[in-house]
């Protein structure tokens, strides 16, 4: 791998050298180490903080991906970013809402040169291995939505021989960024990056609605057509992937023909390894 470009720890300064946003990103909060930054952000969207509101973290001591499981957050080499939205939306719509994480991270990923799609829900593939994940936690007040907040991880420049040392079996599922493309990410420009495609696909949202989320989404789906198996609470099965519905729930055809509407659960590409 490539190590001419040196990677400098994270910087308010340097990300907003590159953002050209409006809203996300107005406010941005850099910790060096905290347990979770959706948990941190959860505590300023209590407190009234505003869409667009954004902490970062150096490294994350509880970090956490969906289904509780945690989420491997080394120092200095990755990017953990949770971002506030106060959409006006109904709960049922938060599942497509937040498709625009997945968007914006594929996005920015291409933006370096290499090619994502995603894994529902909001998971992102490079060569089939996952680099990065997001994890949405949803506040409501008197039965609709207060905030939603975003929160992603992101390999970046974490040697795959950490990743192996620290999953185990399971980093063969997992991909870093650096390895894949051949060279160190610049964290500040591509958190930046984030930024700027987050909001272009919020906009997105807003103006033209959750169809022409879902029809770019549907453009990137790592599964359709894909035998996956899925494993719910107590139960476990194998079919065929036929992307998502119009709510955002995948779809998936069991051995006896039976169709599963599918929001909450482990997806994996039938005969791939267990992920981290």
């Amino acid at each position: 791998m490539k190590t001419e470009l040196i990677v400098d720890r994270l910087s308010v300064d340097r990300i907003r050298r590159h953002v050209v946003t409006d809203a996300v990103g107005r406010h941005i909060y850099l910790f060096d180490e905290i347990p979770s930054t959706n948990d941190a952000l959860r505590e300023l969207a209590r407190a009234g903080a505003e869409e667009g509101t954004i902490v970062l973290a150096e490294a994350q001591s509880a970090g956490r991906g969906r289904m509780g499981a945690a989420w491997f957050s080394p120092s200095g080499l990755n990017l953990y970013v949770s971002v506030l939205f106060r959409p006006a939306i109904a709960l049922a719509s938060v599942p497509v809402f937040s498709f625009i994480a997945s968007l914006a991270m594929t996005d920015t990923i291409w933006s370096v040169g290499l090619s994502a799609t995603i894994k529902w829900p909001n998971d992102v593939l490079v060569d089939r291995r996952k680099v990065g994940g997001c994890l949405v936690d949803i506040a409501t007040k008197a039965g609709h939505v207060d905030h939603v907040i975003l929160g992603t991880g992101i390999n970046l420049n974490v040697p795959s021989a950490e990743l192996r040392a620290t999953l185990g079996d399971a980093a063969s599922a997992a991909g870093s960024m650096a390895e894949l493309a051949g060279h160190l990410v610049d964290r500040n420009v591509f958190t930046a990056t984030l930024i700027n495609c987050l909001e272009r696909w919020l906009n997105v949202y807003m103006m033209d609605g959750p169809t022409a989320i879902l029809t770019a989404w549907r453009s990137r789906d790592a599964l359709a057509g894909q035998d996956v198996v899925v494993r719910g609470e107590g139960t476990t099965y194998r079919g065929r992937a036929d992307g998502v519905d119009g709510t955002g729930y995948l779809l998936v055809h069991d051995a006896a023909g039976v169709r599963h509407r599918v929001l909450t659960g482990e997806i994996r590409l039938a005969g791939a390894p267990d992920e981290a």
